[in-house]
């Protein structure tokens, strides 16, 4: 069982009724309230239940079953609902807005607007708060276990002159280069592929698979290759010497078969002992 942390999910267990919901046990942060809208029928002492912790009105630390857009220590991209004298309130899924305080804003923001924000706990006040000042809370590179191809959670950032930057596992910057077409708009939520970590530590990060356009091409390749033989019909397959391979495609052997195997999950091809034929060719072969 996680330690209640605040900002974050976590399992605890119930105490006992109260006039106003049920109470919780919540460690170091003492007994949580969960309200009675969120109490389901049948809940009782000593079960337990995945909650949510944030502040209410009266910054007292309360539980929710709601799940907000955003947690803390995460990026998020948030909507404006209102704004005043003490800062912006954004929209991250909860009934109590979030705070979006002046001195954590790198211009003002207006009401309707979509800010990407950092969120966190605000030691004096003891209350969640957003910051639109995301450079202090994101490393420059990317942590020393991070390896070539790596599957990662991107936030889309913005551009620069280089290409589009994002938020790579809400730690770390990572930049996926000018060259990559259809990158999502800023703010969006996607997953990518770590194409490479520089020498200096910095990520390239690609929308797809390490080596996808090169099997997507080699398989382009092998297609037309098997239309245009004979009965689509080609002498050739995955137990072929990566000479032959090279002899009759142009293309190493492990993409060959990256390629073929592409091609025949989508029975497309038929592998045999004496090669591979095209599946929607004439041939019987």
């Amino acid at each position: 069982m996680h330690k209640p942390t605040l900002g974050r999910v976590c399992t605890l267990c119930v105490i006992e009724a109260h006039d106003h919901g049920m109470l919780l046990e919540g460690g170091d942060l003492g007994e949580i309230l969960l309200p009675t809208r969120y109490v389901t029928e049948g809940l009782k002492s000593g079960d337990e239940i995945e909650v949510f912790l944030y502040t209410d009105s009266e910054d007292r630390i309360v539980a929710t079953t709601d799940r907000p857009l955003v947690m803390a220590e995460e990026f998020a991209s948030l909507k404006v609902i209102d704004t005043n004298n003490i800062g912006a309130f954004l929209d991250w899924g909860l009934p109590k807005h979030l705070l979006l305080p002046f001195r954590e804003q790198r211009q003002r923001v207006r009401e309707g607007q979509h800010v990407l924000v950092y969120v966190r706990v605000d030691h004096v006040s003891g209350r969640l708060v957003a910051s639109a000042k995301i450079d202090k809370f994101l490393a420059e590179t990317a942590p020393m276990d991070v390896l070539d191809g790596s599957k990662v959670e991107l936030i889309i950032a913005g551009q620069s002159d280089l290409g589009t930057n994002v938020i790579v596992d809400h730690n770390y910057w990572g930049l996926i280069h000018q060259s990559v077409s259809n990158v999502p708009r800023r703010g969006t939520r996607c997953s990518g592929y770590v194409a490479r970590i520089r020498d200096n530590g910095l990520a390239d990060i690609t929308l797809q698979p390490p080596g996808y356009k090169r099997v997507s091409g080699a398989t382009e390749q092998l297609t037309e290759a098997l239309a245009q033989a004979n009965d689509g019909f080609l002498p050739i397959h995955d137990k072929s010497p990566p000479e032959e391979i090279m002899a009759c495609l142009g293309m190493s052997k492990k993409i060959f078969k990256q390629a073929l195997g592409a091609l025949y999950r989508e029975r497309r091809v038929r592998i045999t002992a004496k090669g591979i034929q095209l599946l929607d060719s004439d041939s019987n072969r």
